[in-house]
């Protein structure tokens, strides 16, 4: 089978680009595949963030073609027109944001016609975590050409079968980021770090309000020797969580690394660390505990969309109620006290293997047929 992935990807950075780099790799096993990518992803007004482009050693030491300008009718046009000439079998689309509807949808609209093409969406969303006016219509305007969705957990396919009752879709549980390297020895990566503290929890990812690393750090009041490392791109005031830190007296117990962490330096942040902490006032799923579970990391998360279908509470991790410091704080505690690191590690070590990307391809080839 001919396939073609449309989407981000190197040299355009971020989880996104990482996946879609992944399942190019594990889809060329068996399919001729070949990716396009964007040459303007986001308008720079829409973007908070400092770079588009991919920093440090690359996913992959080719660069997609850089052709979709998302905002450019006629460029879509245009790229429609080099997808027919591709001459896929199936076109491929993650799809995690409304804003992309009109631009996905016209180009696999105008690619298909007329041919036994098939498209497939892998949706990280429906509807957004944050709603804006538009959203639905773009998402009904873009699937209208889709032949097959691929869901990744119980609150995803909901908002599907609820928007989208007749849709024909698989379910298959998001596969472990495997590009980033092995764990190093803690001690290791800890000194690289210039960690000193005995205890280390992790928050990792972009902020934004709904990720909510402001309960986290409530938290913290009540970890008093728990070094917290914040590690990730501001989309949010920074300041008001750096001025909440020196309001709460946490000194130097809770560390930012407001920037955008290069490929080759994520292991040590995961490696140095005893558990990662998903502190989300609500999501529908997260590649982060994909990226602990490559490492062996135990996950704190809370009990919003598909995150407790990942992590199993008592077993990987612990669930704990979202916008709840003192119950985050106590999951926290209840680890260190417990000592089940050692435990939750083996026992997230047996159960990643069921996220593998050979289901996760399969699914899709099912849906292609």
């Amino acid at each position: 089978m001919k396939i073609v992935i449309l989407g981000t990807a190197f040299p355009l950075r971020g989880g996104i680009a990482h996946f879609n780099a992944l399942l190019a790799e594990h889809l060329s096993k068996r399919h001729f595949v070949e990716t396009i990518t964007f040459k303007r992803q986001y308008p720079k007004f829409l973007f908070p963030g400092t770079s588009q482009d991919e920093q440090g050693g690359g996913i992959t030491a080719t660069p997609a073609p850089q052709l979709i300008d998302s905002i450019n009718p006629l460029n879509w046009l245009s790229v429609a027109a080099e997808v027919r000439k591709r001459k896929p079998d199936l076109i491929i689309f993650k799809y995690w944001m409304p804003f992309f509807g009109p631009c996905f949808g016209t180009i696999a609209k105008y690619a298909k016609k007329g041919t036994s093409m098939k498209v497939v969406y892998i949706c990280d969303n429906i509807i957004p975590h944050e709603r804006r006016p538009g959203d639905l219509a773009f998402t009904k305007y873009a699937f209208a050409q889709a032949d097959g969705f691929i869901v990744q957990s119980d609150a995803v396919e909901r908002d599907l079968k609820k928007y989208f009752p007749m849709a024909r879709y698989r379910k298959v549980a998001h596969p472990v980021y495997e590009n980033f390297g092995k764990a190093i020895p803690k001690e290791e990566a800890k000194k690289a770090l210039s960690i000193t503290s005995k205890k280390t929890i992790l928050y990792f990812g972009y902020v934004r309000s709904y990720k909510g690393l402001m309960v986290l750090i409530e938290a913290m009041k009540e970890l008093p020797d728990v070094l917290l490392l914040a590690v990730g791109e501001f989309y949010d005031d920074e300041s008001k969580y750096r001025s909440r830190v020196a309001e709460l007296d946490l000194g130097d117990r809770v560390r930012f690394v407001s920037a955008y962490v290069p490929n080759e330096d994520v292991g040590r942040y995961f490696s140095a660390a005893d558990v990662v902490v998903l502190p989300y006032l609500s999501a529908t799923q997260s590649g982060i505990i994909q990226i602990a579970y490559n490492f062996d990391k135990p996950v704190i998360a809370t009990n919003v969309g598909g995150l407790a279908e990942v992590v199993i509470d008592g077993k990987t991790g612990y669930i704990v109620p979202p916008d709840d410091p003192k119950a985050l704080a106590a999951a926290v505690r209840r680890y260190y006290d417990e000592r089940r690191e050692k435990e939750f590690s083996s026992n997230v070590y047996a159960e990643k293997k069921k996220y593998s990307w050979n289901n996760f391809t399969e699914s899709i080839e099912e849906l292609a047929s």
